[in-house]
Order: C-alpha cells, then structure tokens, then sequence
C-alpha cells in the first residue's frame, strides 16, 4: 500500500494541513472569522489573523460555550455531540472533500441545529467523508450559541450567530476552490435551528450572491422572535446575572456566566399583543426579525436560490415521548399547546381532530406541536418561495419510523439526519433508546435519500416533481418514497 503524505492546502489566512482517511481528506478546525473574546463575543465576527508555517488540521477543536443537552431517555449524543470543548478559537470549519478532487465540485455548507444553545462539528452525525466520497466538497461550521449568539443586546449586532454563519460563507466563497469546491455553487444546509438560520441567510441582503442553493430541515420560515420578544428575554438574562441590559455589563462576564445563565432563562412567557411565541416555550434563543424570513422572500430575496424544504412526520414526538410525555397526554395538554401557538385553538384542534379520526391524546399534542414548531413555517417559507418560480423549490415530508422507545419515538424531530450524512450505521444510533432504535434500517433509505441531497446540490433538482402553490408535490420519503398532493392540505389552511 503506497503511503500518501498528509495533504497540505494554502487558504488566504495560511497553509492548513489535513487527514488523508482512505478516498477522503478531512481538514478540521480551520478559522473562519477571529476569536471571539471579551467584547468581541457580542460584536459582528472578524477576520482571522493570518498565520506562518503549516496549521494542523488534522483533530477536532474548541466550540462555542455551551452546557450539556440531555432529552430525557433518549441517547442524543450523536446528535448535541461531547458538550463544550473549551477554547476561545472556535469559529472554525472542517472540510471533507475527495483525496483527488477534480476542481469545480459542488460544496455543501451543513449548519448544526441545537435550539440556538448547543451542537458542534464534533457530533458524530455530521461526518462529511459520504458526501466527500461522492464528489461533493462538506463544510460544517461552528457558530456562537447562546447570549453570545443570540441575545439581543442594545449597542449589539442582532443574530451574531447567523452573521458568523454568513462570514462562514464569506470565507467558503475565497477559499474552497484551493480544496477542490467551486466557490459558485454552495449549497447551504442546516437543520431545526440550523435550518431557520438556513432561512435567516436567504433573508439576509448582505448574504446575497453567497449561496446557489439551500436546504432548510426543519426549520422555520417563521421562527423568528420580534424585537419586543427578545427584549423580554434581555431583561430576563440580566436579571438572572443581576446586570443592566448592556453590552458592556454583558463583555465583562465569563463565557462559564453567561452558559449558566442562558439555562436559567427557560418558561419565559413570549406571548404579546401581536405575536404568539414561536418556539412554543421550548428554547428562549431564536432568530431576532421583525419581518419573518418567510415574508422577506415572499418579497423577492433569494429568488435566485433553488429551496429543498421539508420536516419529518411526527416532529413533535422528541420532545414528549422521551420524558413521559407522550402517552400520559390528555385532551387538557392538546388545548394548552394549542392555545400557545394558534389564536384560535378550539379551530385549531378541531381541524387536527378531524384530520386524524382516531388519534390519541399524544399524537395530536405531538402533531399541533411540531407544526407550531415546524410544519407552518416552513409550508409558509415553501409558499413564498415558491410564488416567485425564478428558481426552484422541491418539498419532502421524512416519514420513516424509528422503533425506539418502544416505537413511541416515530418520524421524529432530528430522526433523517442519519440519512442525509448516510450515516445510519454509526453504533450509537442503535438500541432500543438510540435515535435508530434497536432494529436496523431499511436497505436503501440512507443510499437514496444522502444520494438525493447529492444530486440537488449537483444539480438543483433531487429527483422528483417541483413544489408549485397548485399542487404542492411533496415527497413522501420511508421505506418506499410516494409522491404526494398537499399532503397536509387542512392543517396547512388552519395556519394560514
């Protein structure tokens, strides 16, 4: 077996060196933007310094702050990845790209999700080397999470974390060509909060020209808080550090404060005059807009860019089933979570009763709450783009179900993943509590659904009919994929 040195690719900043693994090279924690520190947590990112000699870039490196995320029984390791691996130099990026690249592949920029307060590129799932394998150029990236990414502080940039995302890009658009990629066709892709910020980016006039294509996993078009939401958040955070609501009270505390005091911040009430909480509750961290991404492009941003959008069937079960939510349900929590997320509840659960003759008290909880959380805004991101018909959008609805948890964790939140990185042999996504559950997977579920993922970023298309405001083709993707009508026609009409 010959031996091949370790590759060495010069970017703008320096040279970097990789890890030949096989067929792939892997370059991992190379900066994309300066360390954040002191202040300069809670300004807009920076340029890296540029360094001298060979930066290794063959191990895994620090991330944003952030504290441990368990949900209840289930194993989400994989998912939240080792937790915080400290460090200020975190605004890095790992590419996975061919040992030989030919030049001019497609790249694919992942944005991990987390609810805005956890998650890395050191979760096992988003290994890149199956897109690398199959001739695209993967880009996962680190963002700042949290206060610092995501609290809005007066005297502040809003949304710090997306404008990490859109430097990110920035630094893909220099320098991915001297790793093989075409710097003119980047998919960017994310999923749950990853791929709200996906939808934030297409709202972002200063992203313009950065993207060709992009894929939003459930997300939400219309996650986003207003600037009154967030503000409650604001006092609430200062309050909990016994601060004033200020920049420079907030630069002044310690990366370990400011962790501790994001997780005192949950079961704020968002509700308004105006506006529902679109986080239903589950995570005071989200997007700061007072036009929901959804409305910007209904109003032409990012008519340029091809959409692949979707969610998975049974969304809302993470977040019950594995802390005993599920099956102890009554018809008491469906009106609670209905009146959270619908000014008109009673409709709301009527709509969903009759659009599931049967279903339990858990299923329709679980089904009102992913919508709320998921499904309204991305059909309502899926409409607006959609309408403009310059580029393409394609729907999917992933509704393979896993058997874990003794089959009550379904076609949930998170649960396609494993697919899209084909991945969905990794040890730790099977057991009777792992994503996966204890059972294998359907043969070629991951082949066909990461190969489709490949094709749209190849090509724009993954290979099925186009979402248009008539007939809403969605793919049905389980066992056997089945195009589908509208699929959710009532649920859709009651959100609009």
């Amino acid at each position: 077996m010959s031996h091949h040195p370790d590759p060495v690719v010069t970017t703008a900043q320096g040279a970097v060196r990789g890890l030949r693994q096989g067929d792939t090279t892997a370059f991992l924690n190379i900066p994309y933007a300066a360390p954040p520190r002191g202040a300069g947590r809670f300004a807009p990112p920076q340029p890296h310094e540029p360094w001298n000699g060979v930066r290794d870039a063959t191990a895994p490196g620090p991330n944003a702050p952030q504290s441990e995320r368990k949900l209840g029984s289930v194993d989400m390791s994989p998912y939240f990845g080792p937790g915080w691996s400290r460090g200020e130099d975190y605004l890095t990026a790992g590419v996975w790209t061919p040992a030989a690249p030919s030049g001019d592949l497609p790249v694919m920029v992942f944005v991990h999700g987390g609810g805005f307060v956890a998650g890395s590129t050191r979760s096992a799932l988003y290994d890149g080397s199956g897109f690398a394998r199959d001739g695209v150029v993967l880009v996962t990236l680190n963002y700042r999470l949290g206060i610092a990414g995501f609290l809005d502080i007066p005297g502040t940039p809003p949304n710090r974390g997306l404008l990490d995302v859109v430097a990110a890009l920035r630094w893909v658009r220099e320098n991915i060509a001297a790793f093989g990629g075409d710097p003119h066709n980047v998919t960017l892709f994310g999923q749950s909060a990853g791929a709200t910020i996906v939808g934030g980016v297409l709202a972002t006039p200063e992203a313009a020209g950065l993207v060709r294509r992009a894929i939003v996993q459930s997300g939400s078009g219309q996650g986003a808080f207003s600037t009154e939401q967030a503000a409650r958040v604001t006092r609430a955070a200062a309050g909990a550090l016994g601060i004033e609501p200020q920049a420079d009270a907030f630069a002044d505390l310690s990366d370990d404060r400011l962790v501790e005091a994001a997780n005192q911040l949950a079961g704020i009430d968002l509700r308004t005059g105006t506006h529902h909480d679109p986080l239903v509750g589950l995570s005071p961290f989200s997007l700061v807009l007072d036009t929901q991404p959804a409305a910007s492009v209904a109003a032409g941003l990012s008519h340029d860019i091809d959409l692949l959008i979707g969610t998975n069937t049974e969304e809302g079960n993470l977040y019950l089933a594995p802390v005993d939510k599920y099956a102890t349900s009554t018809d008491g929590d469906v009106d609670e979570v209905a009146a959270r997320s619908h000014p008109e509840p009673a409709r709301l659960v009527e709509t969903y009763r009759k659009a599931r003759p049967g279903a339990s008290s858990g299923e329709l909880r679980s089904a009102i709450l992913g919508d709320a959380l998921f499904g309204a805004g991305s059909w309502a991101l899926a409409g607006a783009h959609a309408a403009h018909g310059e580029s393409a959008t394609y729907a999917y609805e992933f509704a393979w179900r896993s058997p874990a948890l003794d089959g009550q964790l379904g076609a949930t939140h998170a649960v396609e993943l494993p697919f899209v990185f084909d991945a969905a042999q990794l040890p730790r996504l099977h057991g009777p509590s792992a994503l996966l559950g204890p059972d294998g997977t359907p043969a070629d579920l991951a082949a066909r659904m990461h190969g489709a993922w490949v094709r749209f970023a190849r090509t724009g298309d993954p290979g099925w009919e186009p979402y248009d405001g008539m007939r809403r083709a969605t793919m049905r993707i389980d066992a056997e994929w089945t195009r589908v009508d509208d699929p959710r026609s009532q649920e859709r009409q009651v959100w609009h």
